[in-house]
């Protein structure tokens, strides 16, 4: 499955609360997201309208790793459509 290109960082944090990701903090435009699912993990979003592609890969792989997940199941499970 393909990224979407139209996804917010309010989005996608509101998407990652599955996985129990709250926002603990935010300075300027980035929220940090924290997990104490499967241990502590902090994700840093920008507060931008829309994510650039680049970005939202980073942030997915990133989470799709700490879970122990592929990538692709991760996208699946958030943006299935």
């Amino acid at each position: 499955m393909k990224l979407p290109r139209d996804v917010s960082g309010e989005e996608l944090a509101k998407l990652l609360r599955k996985y129990d990701y709250e926002v603990t903090r935010q300075t300027g435009s980035h929220m940090r997201l924290t997990t104490h699912l499967k241990g502590e993990h902090h994700i840093t979003i920008p507060k931008h309208k829309s994510l650039k592609p680049g970005t939202l890969n980073s942030i997915l792989k990133d989470v799709a790793e700490h879970l122990g997940i592929k990538k692709s199941e991760l996208i699946e499970e958030l943006f299935g459509r």
